[in-house]
């Protein structure tokens, strides 16, 4: 992910908080202020507990807010 596009997502992290823990429901608020808006160490935590494809995480993740 290039440096632009993971600025974004940091400026945009309580919208992408919200929206992954609505994906994700078993996400916790101390999963996520652990995580410090890092959009890599949210998709790395959602693969490793779900299995999901990394590609289908951040799919999600974009389409549900908008972030592109």
């Amino acid at each position: 992910m290039s440096t632009a596009t993971q600025q974004k997502w940091t400026g945009r992290w309580e919208q992408i908080r919200g929206k992954a823990k609505e994906l994700w429901g078993w996400l916790t608020d101390d999963d996520l202020t652990r995580l410090e808006g890092n959009h890599e160490r949210l998709v790395g935590l959602v693969q490793e507990r779900t299995g999901e494809a990394r590609e289908e995480i951040e799919k999600r993740l974009k389409d549900a807010c908008g972030c592109q």
